[in-house]
Order: C-alpha cells, then sequence, then structure tokens
C-alpha cells in the first residue's frame, strides 16, 4: 500500500495548519475593522451615541476578547511575514517548517506577557 509523501502541502502538517490559522485570523481581523470603523463613525453622527458604545466595551467579556485579538493581530501578522519569505526567499520553503514553529514560538514569547498584563488591568489587578 502506498503511502502519501510526508510533509507535502496541504496534508495536515504544518504548512496547511498555518494557512488555515492564517485565513481564520485574517478574517477575524477584517470583521474587527469593519466593526470599528463603523463605531469610530458614530462620533461624526452622535457623540453621545459613540460615547455610549464606547462604554459598552468596558467590561471583561471585552477585555477577553481584546487578548483573542491581540493575538490573531499578532499571529497573523508573524505568519505573514513567515509566508513572504517562503515565497521570496529562495530557501523559505526548505525551512518552512522551521520558520512556522519559530513563527509559534515568538508568538508565545510576545502573547504571554500581554495577556498577563491586560487580564490584571481587566479584571482591576494591575496599576
Amino acid at each position: 500500500m502506498a503511502s502519501s509523501p510526508a510533509g507535502t502541502l496541504y496534508r495536515g502538517r504544518e504548512g496547511m495548519w498555518s494557512w488555515v490559522a492564517h485565513r481564520i485570523t485574517g478574517v477575524m481581523l477584517f470583521f474587527f475593522l469593519f466593526a470599528h470603523v463603523i463605531d469610530t463613525a458614530m462620533v461624526r453622527v452622535s457623540p453621545e451615541a459613540y460615547n455610549t458604545a464606547v462604554e459598552t466595551y468596558k467590561n471583561p467579556i471585552v477585555g477577553l476578547m481584546e487578548v483573542g485579538l491581540v493575538a490573531a493581530f499578532l499571529f497573523h501578522g508573524l505568519n505573514g511575514v513567515r509566508v513572504i519569505l517562503v515565497d521570496f526567499w529562495s530557501k523559505g520553503p526548505r525551512v518552512q517548517k522551521q520558520m512556522t514553529w519559530g513563527v509559534l514560538v515568538v508568538w508565545v514569547v510576545l502573547m504571554v506577557p500581554f495577556a498577563i498584563r491586560h487580564l490584571a488591568n481587566v479584571f482591576g489587578g494591575g496599576s
């Protein structure tokens, strides 16, 4: 029985999961930016409505969503650099697996301190 070649594109390996996560974070960021433009535009129509909308964002659920937003933005940006390197660096395709793991390591190193600090502020423990 012939097995499929290991490490080929889109067969459940790092490249496929990176591709999936990149698309998901891109869609999430699109919808955030859409909502952000809409609520920011409210300031021109009705400053009171804008202030009311901004006040609704000051709660722990939105604080948790902000961690998700930063996580999506950070992963999307770091992985975007990886995609550029795979496409335009001659060694990129050969080291794409290592770059994927590098993206994840850098993402964790940056996200953990941010999440700790931000959630401390959200839940009242920060200064």
